[in-house]
C-alpha cells in the first residue's frame, strides 16, 4: 500500500466488521500459537496440546497415519512429473522412496538389528516423524488465523526499526521467528514460504528467515535441556540460546552466501511516515483484513499447503535422518569435520574442546545428536552443546529437507556453508555463555 492510499484510508472510518475481522482471527491465532496453557499437568501452547491429543486419539494408528503420509510424499513427485526436473529433485525422489522402506522397517521391525536400536529408526519415527506429521497439518488449519487477516502486516510495520537494520528482513518476519520458537520450524517455514510466494519476501529475505529464524521449538528445547541436565538453569539456557541464535543470524546475513542473494520483491512492506508508525501499522492491518478471503477459504488453502509440506518432509526425515545417524555412529566423518570447529572452542581453554567440536559437527545430521553425545560432559560443555543444537538451525534429518521442499532458492551447498558459519559463530559465543550460566547459577 502506498502512502497516499494509507492517508486516504486513514480519513475513512473503518467499519466495525473490518475491525472485528482484523482482531478476532488474529487474537485466536495468538492464543493457539503463542499462549502457554496448562491442561492436566502439562503446560504448553494449545497447538501442542492439540497435537498430543490427536496422537493420543490415534493411538497405535498414528504410525499408520505417518506411513500413509510418507508413501504419499514418495509418490507425489512421480505423480506430478517433476521428479526429474533437476539433479536435486532426482536425488530427493530416490531418498523419499528409501524413506518409505525405512518407515516400513520402523513399523514392522523388519531389517538389520542395528537399525532398530533405540537411537536409530525408533527415535526417528516416534520422536520426529509422527510429531511433525501431526503438527504441520494441524498447525496449517489455524495458520490462516495468524497470517491472513492483517496481524502479520500490522506487526511488520511496528517492528521495522528493529528487524530491518539488524537482520535485514521486513518487520513481518518477527512473526516467523516467534512461530518457530513457540510452534516448530516447520510452521515457521510454512509461513515463510507462503509470504515468499506472495511476493512479500525477496529471495534473500526468505533465505535469511529460513536459515536464521526457523529453528526448533521451545518445547523441543526442553527435551534438549532435560537430556543435558540443564533444567535447573532453564531460564538462563532458554534466553541465552535465543540471544545467541539471533546474534549469529545478524552476523550471517552480512556474509556470503546470504549477502549476495537476490533482494527484489513485488509487494514489500509500506514505509511509515515519520512519527506516524502506529497509524500506518493500524491502517495497513485494516486494509489486509478488509480484502482477506473468508475463513473457510483461507483454512482450505493453508491445509492443502500444510499437507503438501508434510508429505514432502516426512520421507526425507526417514531416509536422510537415518543416513546421518548411521554416519555419526559408525563412521569418523563427524569426528573429522569437528576438527574444523576446534579453534572456535579451544580459544576458551575448555577441557572438552575436541569432544564438543565433534558433537557440534554431528548436528548437521540431526540437531539432537550434540545433546546425546555430550550428556555426560562438564557443565559448560553441556550448556554449549545445548545452545549449538538450537542455534545451528540447519540439520539433514528435518529442517534442511523442509527448506528444500519450499520455493525458497537455496541449494544444499549453500545451506551447508550457512550451517558451518552458524555453528562456528555459535560455539564462539556458547562457551562463554556456559561460563556465565555456571557463575550465575553458583555452580
Amino acid at each position: 500500500m502506498t502512502i497516499p492510499q494509507q492517508a486516504a484510508q486513514s480519513r475513512r472510518r473503518p467499519s466495525l466488521m473490518t475491525v472485528l475481522k482484523l482482531f478476532i482471527p488474529s487474537a485466536l491465532g495468538i492464543l493457539i500459537f503463542f499462549v502457554p496453557v496448562t491442561i492436566g499437568e502439562r503446560t504448553t501452547i494449545l497447538l501442542d496440546h492439540m497435537v498430543t491429543g490427536a496422537r493420543t486419539l490415534l493411538g497405535d494408528f498414528s504410525g499408520f497415519y505417518a506411513l500413509a503420509l510418507i508413501v504419499a510424499g514418495a509418490v507425489y513427485p512421480l505423480a506430478k512429473g517433476y521428479w526429474n526436473r533437476s539433479l536435486t529433485e532426482r536425488i530427493f525422489t530416490l531418498l523419499k522412496l528409501a524413506g518409505v522402506a525405512a518407515a516400513l522397517m520402523a513399523m514392522t521391525g523388519w531389517g538389520p538389528g542395528f537399525l532398530h536400536e533405540p537411537d536409530m529408526l525408533p527415535f526417528l519415527f516416534e520422536r520426529l516423524v509422527i510429531p511433525v506429521g501431526l503438527i504441520v497439518p494441524i498447525g496449517a488449519v489455524f495458520l490462516a488465523l495468524l497470517i491472513s487477516y492483517g496481524l502479520l502486516e500490522l506487526i511488520g510495520v511496528l517492528v521495522q526499526p528493529v528487524m530491518r537494520p539488524i537482520w535485514r528482513t521486513p518487520g513481518r518476519s518477527a512473526i516467523d521467528a516467534v512461530a518457530s520458537f513457540v510452534g516448530s520450524y516447520s510452521i515457521g517455514l510454512l509461513i515463510t514460504n507462503r509470504v515468499y510466494q506472495a511476493g512479500q519476501y525477496s529471495a534473500r529475505e526468505a533465505a535469511i528467515i529460513a536459515t536464521g529464524f526457523s529453528t526448533v521449538s521451545a518445547t523441543f528445547m526442553i527435551i534438549v535441556a532435560r537430556t543435558l541436565d540443564l533444567m535447573s538453569v532453564w531460564n538462563l539456557y532458554f534466553w541465552l540460546t535465543l540471544l545467541i541464535t539471533f546474534i549469529v543470524t545478524a552476523i550471517t546475513v552480512r556474509l556470503p552466501p546470504l549477502r549476495g542473494m537476490d533482494n527484489s520483491k513485488s509487494d514489500g512492506e509500506p514505509e511509515s511516515i515519520p512519527g506516524k508508525r502506529l497509524s500506518t501499522a493500524w491502517h495497513t492491518g485494516l486494509a489486509v483484513a478488509e480484502k482477506a478471503p473468508s475463513l473457510p477459504r483461507s483454512v482450505s488453502i493453508n491445509v492443502r499447503e500444510g499437507l503438501v509440506m508434510a508429505i514432502s518432509i516426512l520421507p526425507s526425515i526417514m531416509s536422510v535422518g537415518l543416513l546421518g545417524l548411521l554416519l555419526a555412529k559408525y563412521t569418523p566423518l563427524f569426528e573429522w569435520l569437528g576438527w574444523l570447529f576446534y579453534p572456535f572452542v579451544a580459544i576458551w581453554g575448555l577441557d572438552d574442546a575436541a569432544a564438543l567440536s565433534q558433537a557440534a559437527a554431528s548436528g548437521l545430521a540431526e540437531m539432537f545428536l550434540p545433546a546425546l553425545l555430550m550428556a555426560e560432559a562438564d557443565f559448560v560443555a553441556r550448556f554449549a552443546a545445548g545452545v549449538v543444537s538450537v542455534s545451528g538451525v540447519l540439520f539433514f534429518s528435518a529442517s534442511i529437507p523442509c527448506i528444500l521442499s519450499t520455493s525458497i532458492p537455496l541449494s544444499v551447498g549453500r545451506i551447508v556453508v550457512i550451517w558451518f558459519i552458524r555453528v562456528a559463530l555459535s560455539l564462539l559465543l556458547a562457551v562463554p555463555a556456559g561460563y556465565l550460566a555456571l557463575a550465575v547459577s553458583g555452580g
